[in-house]
């Protein structure tokens, strides 16, 4: 097996031209230089130098030779770089999962601080409803995962809460209600609801708590994302209960925003796949998200 010293010191010899340069270059002694060519020259199988008076002249099949090694060489160079890169954090790819809202809002925010200091990594963000977010940290398929609930114990996930969110409910810009600043949910009962569809979790959350205080709300429409649950409130179509991250959605000349009593709250939470710990690259990306989330708590948007 070739040895990295003896292909090194071949590369110096052909490259510089002499026995001496290459020895200074390497920062050894010339009959090192000398020991490490002639045991390389012993592993070829093949006259790597003609010799006459004591001096090395290159054979046709030495130069051929010196191709392979400087190609085997530099892609050590690169393989080294490679490990101080994943040693540090700067290069990798992550599988990130998280419902709609998020992939809106902060987690843009968060993929852009994160790209400024690891430009070589790679991250695909997959927008999922909470199910299916959860049925990819149980089969691993995600590196990290972000929802509005903490129970992941049955699905082979760690999490850890990231904020408290209270819902808001936004409103045409102009409508009746919205000189309130909190507006009790009895008065919401006449009101047109643009509603996510029924198997979001905000979705439940708000239809338990409208259970439970006997409001019946009628419903306009339900879409899949808040961003169109926001775009239809724009539009007059009717009013919405949504999470409060939603609120950097919309438009402040079409649309206000109110807290609600009583308060319907959950939590933001980061999800990890159990027994898979992050790489570096990826405890970059969750500390990206934690400025984003502190950012989030400034603006009073999560507590």
């Amino acid at each position: 097996m070739y040895k990295t010293r003896e292909l090194e010191a071949f590369d110096a010899y052909m490259r510089l031209g002499g026995v001496k340069l290459a020895a200074e270059h390497m920062d050894t002694s010339q009959p090192m230089i000398s020991r490490l060519l002639s045991g390389l020259e012993d592993k070829t199988g093949f006259a790597l130098f003609l010799r006459k008076r004591n001096r090395l002249t290159p054979t046709p099949e030495a130069f051929r030779f010196h191709q392979s090694v400087m190609r085997h060489l530099a892609g050590l160079r690169d393989l080294e770089q490679e490990a101080v890169a994943i040693a540090n954090g700067q290069v990798g790819h992550l599988v990130i999962a998280a419902q709609p809202v998020f992939c809106d809002t902060f987690l843009l925010d968060a993929l852009r601080r994160f790209r400024a200091t690891h430009p070589h990594a790679t991250v695909q963000i997959v927008d999922v409803g909470m199910a299916e977010l959860l049925r990819m940290i149980s089969e691993q398929r995600c590196d990290l995962a972000f929802g509005i609930t903490l129970n992941a114990d049955a699905f082979g996930g760690d999490a850890r809460p990231l904020g408290r969110c209270t819902a808001r409910c936004i409103m045409p810009k102009g409508h009746p209600l919205g000189a309130e600043d909190e507006i009790p949910l009895p008065r919401l009962r006449k009101e047109w609801f643009i509603d996510l569809s029924p198997d979001s979790p905000l979705r439940q959350r708000v239809d338990n708590m409208m259970d439970t205080i006997d409001v019946r709300r009628t419903i306009a429409a339900e879409l899949r994302t808040l961003h169109g649950v926001v775009r239809l409130v724009e539009r007059g179509v009717g009013v919405a209960i949504v999470d409060p991250v939603a609120i950097r959605l919309i438009d402040p000349d079409k649309v206000t925003a109110h807290r609600l009593i009583p308060e319907i709250t959950w939590d933001i939470a980061q999800f990890v796949p159990r027994d898979r710990p992050l790489s570096a690259v990826g405890e970059a990306f969750a500390h990206a998200i934690s400025e984003e989330l502190e950012s989030l708590k400034r603006q009073g948007l999560v507590v």
